[in-house]
């Protein structure tokens, strides 16, 4: 009996460590750099990293370029110098409980608050004024959608847009289809907050796996790279709170969908995960759009699965215009 309780004991132990806390994972030398490179600013007394980089001379365009679920403005780095040759200024940032910006909990995160994040760094950068080209990937895309609606309602500290990409995002909430772990952590209050202290490197790098293709997966340190980003400042403690957008695509479909009826807008799909049926919504949806499905090799992250063929596709449509 006695030993037994010792065993027990030997088990318990480690996992209630593994529960209450892990370490979260040195950044890369890669990761350094970009975490160098960028800046912070004040939002509603949170911390919000962006980059801001100034590229191309002779011109006044701006691109700013938002970020998917769980990842991060990091996303972009394989695009980055690129958009700095043919754009004047190029901006990305963490949105709040990303990356490296602040990841307040208890927290109700949502896609309302994200858009005022944005709109608060175009006027912290002085750019309130100016036409701005938006970006978008994933989570990312339906920030941009509220930020298309409120600029459509003429919202006051709206963003004056010039042109919008979209590339793999549940535009239609009808086709998305969330994963196990997600539909777990945005619906049950009781489990949740053991998953998230549960969820290891293993796990995620199996869940990311999933949505990259089969010959374009990212490599070991790659992986590494985007886990660090989630575990800074313990994000993967906020992701329940963060997963919540998916109930809110889905109250709010009316207004996003909607607005995509208004603006000139690029799609980018990777036909990986079987998104052609939302490329002809798309096409029959928002008449002034141009859908652009790359290779068959490429699935939900292009910028990062094939940035030339992602870049050769925006910069078509930014010329169509």
């Amino acid at each position: 009996m006695r030993e037994w309780w010792i065993h027990v004991g030997l088990i318990c132990v480690p996992l209630l460590a593994v529960y209450l806390h892990t370490p979260p994972p040195q950044l890369s030398p890669a990761l350094q750099k970009w975490h160098s490179g960028g800046e912070l600013f004040l939002f509603r007394g949170w911390n919000i990293f962006y980059r801001d980089s100034h590229g191309a001379l002779g011109s006044s365009d701006v691109v700013i370029l938002l970020h998917g679920f769980p990842t991060s403005s990091y996303d972009w780095n394989k695009i980055w110098e690129m958009l700095t040759q043919r754009f004047h200024r190029v901006i990305a940032l963490d949105f709040l409980g990303f990356g490296f910006s602040d990841k307040p909990r208890p927290h109700r995160y949502s896609i309302f608050e994200q858009a005022s994040v944005v709109e608060a760094l175009v006027a912290h950068l002085g750019l309130s004024h100016q036409r701005i080209n938006l970006v978008s990937h994933d989570y990312g895309d339906t920030v941009a959608l509220e930020l298309l609606y409120r600029s459509d309602q003429n919202r006051t500290g709206h963003l004056t847009l010039n042109s919008l990409c979209l590339s793999n995002g549940g535009l239609f909430p009808e086709t998305s289809h969330p994963r196990l772990l997600q539909m777990l952590l945005k619906d049950s209050t009781f489990l949740a907050p053991l998953l998230t202290r549960l969820t290891n490197y293993m796990i995620f790098q199996k869940g990311l796996s999933e949505v990259f293709g089969p010959y374009t997966q990212p490599t070991d340190a790659e992986f590494w790279d985007m886990w660090t980003g989630l575990r800074y400042n313990d994000g993967n403690l906020v992701l329940d709170s963060i997963l919540q957008y998916i109930n809110q695509r889905l109250k709010h479909r009316e207004r996003w969908v909607g607005a995509l009826t208004s603006t000139f807008v690029s799609f980018a799909f990777g036909p990986f995960l079987n998104v052609k049926h939302v490329s002809c919504l798309c096409r029959q949806l928002v008449q002034r759009s141009t859908v652009t499905i790359l290779d068959e090799h490429i699935s939900h992250y292009p910028q990062l699965e094939d940035p030339t063929g992602f870049l050769n596709a925006y910069f078509n449509f930014i010329h169509s215009f």
